[in-house]
């Protein structure tokens, strides 16, 4: 039996399948969001400069406690400070290119100068002012290329 290639394949089938992200594609944004729509629910991947970096497991002492830690001085900091509003693991829309879940978030209302956006589809669009991310499990991807 003969593959067909995507071209050579019916219509209906190259209109319907949805290639699986893997790691170190290069895709649009609306090409990364259109594949990570279609991927398991448990699977957690970024945009960044066009490449996709798909997440890897993470461990406790390297990620998850130190995540714990930051999170509860984030929710410590948001709670006493007005106008201030945050979370963790989020979309973040940063530009075409640039499409993050940081760690944790922290953003300033709009409406006191903050700068990022909640958009219609519920994904922050711009810069939040406080970004996190735990790097000891993705060190290669967050310090980039030597």
């Amino acid at each position: 039996m003969a593959l067909l290639t995507p071209t050579a394949q019916p219509k209906a089938l190259r209109e319907t399948f949805v290639p699986p992200l893997e790691n170190g594609d290069r895709l649009t944004r609306d090409e990364f969001e259109r594949r990570y729509a279609a991927m398991p629910e448990h699977v957690r991947a970024e945009l960044v400069e066009g490449v996709v970096i798909m997440a890897s497991p993470v461990r406790h002492t390297m990620h998850g406690a130190p995540h714990a830690d930051l999170l509860s001085w984030a929710a410590i900091y948001r709670a006493g400070t007005p106008g201030v509003f945050g979370g963790a693991d989020a979309t973040v829309r940063l530009d075409l290119d640039n499409e993050l879940q940081p760690d944790v978030y922290l953003l300033i209302d709009p409406a006191r100068g903050g700068k990022a956006r909640i958009d219609k589809d519920d994904y922050i669009k711009g810069a939040p002012e406080f970004i996190a991310e735990i790097a000891a499990s993705t060190v290669s991807h967050d310090l980039g290329p030597s």
